[in-house]
């Protein structure tokens, strides 16, 4: 365990973050490496290929119920110093991945067909979906033992097992990728299949690495079959926290929908140059990610040793840099988006769609990346309800108009991306607002306990 409710909240935010960095940069790397070899299949095989990975945001929706609410008691425990609630609290979480990882299996074979012709420009992009999530579906399954683990390592303050991981099952997929899509060495080329069963293979040798790291080396946390009842009240514990969390990811998956569903008619580049767009951001979002996770447990931690003033501080600082980083981010966008585009594809209207969406919405950055920390902040404090409130008034407000635009005569795609900063706008404002009410209402405590000294191994 690393406790985190010693020396600089700045120092712990900044470690946590740059080894939760590199892992998520490494996680990333699976789909830009897939939609690199993909995009020389086609604008088809690309529009497909988005379209399949929006459901990501589905599942990261469900892992973030999972891994917030796990890491937000473990770290309350850790904080406490109670290592038996820190114990089974992960156990509840793994036994709890296992069951809606399998689910999140069979639904998805089951709505596939549906959920492509549903929202595929034209039939070749159905298709090219429909082959992606052949392997993809069992893959996001894997996804949740995963985030178990890591979301527990996480709440200890440990995060560098995790990073090495993803890096060599990184490597992993990137040696796969050529051979599997494009038939490197093989002279059978899978296309978009090989594609997802990259990244299938991948996250098999993931779950398995950090499955070994918990049954050799860990031992403020580990796998105990005795505590795997379900034990209601737990589950309910993290899902309270954890559902609100879910909840604001699954709400971003639908903003993807329902602006994939208004620029169908558009074609496959428009749906193209917005899936490439889309991933790019995700990239771009990432150093801001890392330091909203890394900001949760410092806080968590703070919060369950009752230190109120380390709570406040763990915000500030996790503001300041991300919002630094996320100044320099949007340059980038202004500067230079077609050169971010066209790495992934060489079409010139797809280009266009793709450039023009990252100059106007990287004007969200800065925005976007206050709304990540605050909600870490509500996450690490065991309320994550107000977020999504503040995250279901920006859809509203974003999706009606949108749809309406979309039904006038004249209408450009740019016009939604600018609705889309306006309402992240918004939301940014709320969601500090509510914050605020939190700080003064969740950090009164009558006095801090005298806390006992612990061993303090590297991160």
């Amino acid at each position: 365990m690393k406790d985190l409710t010693r020396g600089s909240v700045t120092k712990h935010v900044l470690a946590m973050s740059s080894f939760i960095g590199v892992s998520m940069v490494f996680q990333t790397m699976y789909y830009l490496v897939d939609l690199y070899f993909v995009s020389r299949l086609g604008k088809e095989a690309i529009a497909g290929v988005g379209l399949a990975g929006n459901l990501m945001l589905v599942v990261l929706a469900l892992t973030q119920m999972l891994g917030v609410g796990t890491t937000a008691l473990i770290s309350h425990a850790a904080g406490r110093k109670d290592q038996p609630r820190a114990q089974f609290v992960f156990n509840q979480s793994f036994v709890l991945s296992l069951i809606v990882g399998a689910g999140v299996v069979v639904l998805g074979f089951l709505l596939r067909p549906a959920y492509c012709r549903w929202l595929g420009a034209d039939p070749g992009t159905a298709r090219a979906a429909s082959n992606y999530l052949l392997f993809f579906i069992p893959a996001l399954g894997a996804q949740f033992a995963l985030v178990s683990m890591a979301a527990a390592l996480r709440g200890t303050g440990i995060v560098r097992p995790t990073m090495i991981v993803q890096v060599f099952t990184v490597l992993v997929n990137l040696v796969l990728a050529p051979v599997l899509i494009a038939g490197w060495g093989t002279h059978h080329p899978l296309g978009v299949i090989g594609a997802s069963l990259a990244t299938l293979i991948a996250l098999g040798v993931a779950v398995a690495l950090i499955a070994a790291y918990f049954l050799k080396l860990e031992t403020f946390v580990s796998f105990d079959r005795s505590q795997w009842r379900p034990d209601p009240k737990t589950w309910k514990a993290m899902l309270n926290i954890g559902l609100p969390a879910g909840g604001e990811f699954g709400l971003m998956g639908v903003y993807v929908a329902v602006v994939y569903g208004i620029i169908r008619h558009f074609g496959a580049a428009a749906q193209a140059g917005f899936g490439i767009g889309g991933r790019v951001m995700q990239s771009i979002f990432l150093p801001v990610l890392a330091i909203s996770f890394a900001a949760s447990p410092v806080a968590g931690q703070n919060f369950g040793a009752r230190l109120g003033d380390r709570v406040r501080q763990t915000f500030f600082s996790a503001a300041a840099i991300g919002t630094g980083v996320m100044l320099l981010l949007t340059a980038l966008c202004h500067l230079s988006p077609e050169s971010l585009i066209r790495l992934f594809s060489p079409e010139a209207e797809v280009i266009a769609f793709g450039a023009d969406y990252l100059r106007i919405i990287s004007w969200n950055f800065v925005a976007m990346g206050l709304i990540f920390t605050s909600s870490a902040m509500f996450q690490a404090m065991g309320n994550s309800w107000p977020p999504l409130a503040a995250s279901s008034l920006r859809l509203f407000i974003f999706a009606l108009p949108a749809a309406l635009l979309s039904l006038r005569p004249g209408f450009a795609i740019r016009q939604v991306w600018y609705l889309s900063v306006a309402t992240v706008t918004l939301q940014v404002v709320v969601n500090l607002t509510l914050l605020n009410r939190e700080f003064q209402r969740k950090l009164v405590f009558e006095a801090p306990p005298v806390l006992t000294p612990v061993s303090d191994p590297e991160i």
